[in-house]
């Protein structure tokens, strides 16, 4: 087990390699463009030449599980793979499994992703708090106790999700404020609480306006942050110290078909110089 916390990777891989963040999310249409079949080996080929892309370049990947989840077990066993090669190459590895469960269940998640030596062992992983924050407790303490990371969704830029995320909390210790503003201080009261320090962070989309939620980014200034949403979907890397205020000194600038889709004889490229682009704007 690595004797740093994930927080202090983190801020190293910062400071070594910028904020950029690559998704690897081998969906059909990419594997399909950088002319692979929809097989579980084509998921691994495709895979290590990304991580292969990113070695030097970035510090952080982001594999998206439910594409290798589709191919079952020898999906599975890809992703495994997968992660280990990544973590070797000193990548730090966020699996984006976003689960969430309550009691025995998610702490079950938990140890399949977090412990030490286990095949799916990650740096990092997303988990989902719409069955209530306090039931990730047993998995932030798994996570910290293991010096793991755990992102919280807090507010997702999905449409589907606007309604539930604005939606005023009526009681309890948040009463007032919006349900992903309420998210939002669990997650901050464990990041700045918890030991060690800053390896509980959130997912705040960079396409939204976090204002409109009730959240202010100045009042979480050392708060690690997920953010998708740049590139692809529109946001711009430009424009993140404006978006997140004192949230960027810790922001994952996640992307992913806005670097796949530079290809196979693209993706070295295009990982070098959208490092430099974002390295640039988050200096």
């Amino acid at each position: 087990m690595s004797e740093l916390g994930f927080g202090e990777r983190l801020s190293a891989a910062f400071e070594q390699f910028g904020h950029l963040c690559v998704g690897i999310d081998p969906h059909p249409f990419l594997l399909n463009e950088w002319e692979y079949d929809d097989t579980a080996v084509s998921l691994r080929e495709f895979s290590l030449r990304v991580i292969d892309a990113c070695v030097g370049q970035v510090g952080i990947i982001k594999p998206q599980v439910a594409f290798y989840e589709r191919h079952g077990a020898r999906g599975m066993e890809a992703l495994e793979y997968v992660i280990r090669r990544g973590r070797d190459a000193g990548l730090l590895v966020i699996s984006d499994c976003k689960r969430g469960d309550i009691g025995s269940t998610m702490e079950a998640y938990a140890q399949s992703w977090l412990t030490p030596g286990w095949g799916l062992e990650s740096d990092a992983i997303t988990v989902s708090p719409y069955l209530g924050s306090g039931a990730l407790a047993q998995t932030v303490e798994y996570a910290l106790s293991n010096n793991k990371g755990v992102f919280i969704l807090a507010a997702t830029s999905n449409p589907e999700a606007a309604v539930l995320q604005s939606a005023l909390v009526t009681q309890g210790l948040h009463e007032g404020k919006s349900v992903a503003a309420g998210i939002l201080s669990d997650v901050a009261q464990w990041a700045t609480q918890a030991a060690p320090l800053n390896s509980v962070g959130a997912v705040l989309g960079a396409t939204l306006d976090l204002s409109k939620l009730g959240i202010n980014p100045d009042s979480y200034p050392a708060l690690p942050v997920l953010a998708p949403g740049f590139g692809f979907q529109g946001a711009r890397v430009e424009d993140a110290r404006k978006l997140f205020g004192s949230l960027s000194h810790n922001l994952i600038v996640s992307e992913t078909r806005s670097v796949l889709s530079a290809g196979r004889e693209g993706v070295v490229e295009a990982v070098t110089r959208r490092a430099g682009e974002v390295a640039s704007a988050l200096v």
